[in-house]
């Protein structure tokens, strides 16, 4: 995802903006979802310790292209008056609940699935590029609704190739690249206060 050698010494972070197969995988393996090999631990707890639903309470997931089983938004909350807080943070109307799934756009069902996503409480949440079809104001509103959870104990691992976006969400900067996970401490991260 970054030219490490060319970028090396500059304030700036480069995500690369084409495909780079990994991120996903290494987000579906840590979410336990496909077949994988390594250790993952959470608190300090093995993950092949833990049953897969526990796991999968624990460790939330928000695809890039979340998947709808049901016919209205309201539907997919078993507790929709206490989803109505995040529903409102991030610019829905509490009447959303009774929306047809048909006519939400890219953006409302990424946002939706994020709400979805939260209402289990997870310790950890992965997210693979929950802003990519948003307009700037449901981007800002993401982010300060996730900001808000992290401060609150949340742990994210943030899939983005926004690299502004990396700048301003980032406590850390993980490169996926050629099927590898490295860390990268770019000047901007190594000069915050």
């Amino acid at each position: 995802m970054t030219d490490a050698d060319r970028d090396r010494g500059r304030k700036l972070a480069r995500l690369r903006r084409g495909f780079c197969p990994g991120k996903t995988l290494l987000l579906r393996a840590i979410a336990d979802l496909d077949p994988n090999e390594g250790v993952v631990c959470l608190n300090g707890r093995d993950r092949s310790t833990i049953s897969g639903p526990e796991w999968r309470r624990l460790v939330g997931y928000v695809p890039a292209e979340p998947g709808w089983w049901a016919n209205t938004v309201g539907e997919h909350f078993s507790e929709w008056k206490a989803a109505v807080v995040f529903v409102r943070d991030l610019g829905f109307p509490e009447e959303a609940k009774a929306w047809p799934i048909t006519r939400l756009s890219t953006g409302e069902r990424l946002r939706l699935a994020l709400i979805r996503a939260l209402m289990v409480r997870p310790k950890v949440l992965l997210l693979d590029e929950p802003t990519a079809a948003l307009d700037p104001a449901s981007v800002a509103a993401v982010e300060s609704l996730i900001a808000v959870r992290v401060r609150a104990g949340l742990a994210v691992l943030w899939v983005t190739h926004d690299a502004e976006q990396a700048k301003r969400i980032a406590q850390r900067l993980l490169v996926v690249e050629s099927a590898h996970v490295r860390e990268e401490v770019p000047e901007w991260l190594a000069t915050s206060p």
